[in-house]
């Protein structure tokens, strides 16, 4: 499929809405860099693609070219259908604005979003995107990825929601970090005992040098 794929390219034929729906859910992990890059955007409007078992990096330039493809719709409700498919690309910057259109997110759709992203949302912004759904998210905070986005938050500020969220960081408290001495040196401490010893005479004589010289 992969050969199929790069045949055709090299044949000059575009990934349009027709190729693209050949290339189906089955293939379309297959596009390399290259290959993504040369989508026309509109295209992606009536193409079906689920791109959520392919590599982080195909999402996020799929998500790229979708919000692209459905960027005059932006403000409409239809919006989240149309690029829900592609969310697992979204950057944190772009999720922030979309937790303030009550989009409702399911849970099997926040779990897969860009791990990074969602270490970037604050609670209110996941209170946001997740709506009517939010209660849900108290049953996954003993797994990834809630449950290492639960730490990085405040304690008080989960308390916020209303749902049990427990493990963000208590108020007053501190991530100090453990200064890395050198290690004792080796040498026999009689050794290092008569180097700080002859350490002044050393010191002296080399002045003394210096001066003369």
């Amino acid at each position: 499929a992969s050969a199929a794929i790069k045949r055709y390219m090299e044949l000059g034929n575009a990934l349009n809405a027709t190729a693209l729906n050949a290339i189906g859910t089955k293939y379309v992990c297959l596009l390399n860099a290259t290959e993504l890059e040369a989508i026309d955007p509109p295209s992606l409007r009536l193409a079906s693609l689920d791109p959520s078992a392919c590599s982080q990096e195909t999402k996020n330039l799929l998500y790229q070219k979708a919000k692209k493809a459905f960027s005059d719709q932006h403000r409409l409700p239809a919006y989240y259908e149309l690029i829900l498919p592609y969310l697992g690309g979204a950057p944190a910057a772009d999720l922030k604005v979309l937790s303030r259109d009550d989009v409702n997110m399911n849970m099997t759709t926040f779990v897969t979003l860009r791990r990074d992203s969602l270490m970037h949302l604050t609670p209110r912004e996941v209170q946001g995107l997740l709506g009517m759904n939010l209660p849900e998210l108290a049953q996954w905070q003993d797994r990834a990825p809630v449950r290492d986005w639960v730490v990085l938050q405040k304690q008080s500020e989960l308390d916020t929601l209303h749902i049990g969220l427990t493990g963000g960081t208590q108020e007053g408290y501190i991530n100090l970090v453990t200064p890395k001495f050198p290690a004792p040196s080796s040498a026999p401490l009689g050794t290092v005992a008569m180097v700080f010893h002859l350490l002044p005479a050393l010191l002296l004589s080399f002045l003394t040098v210096s001066i003369l010289s």
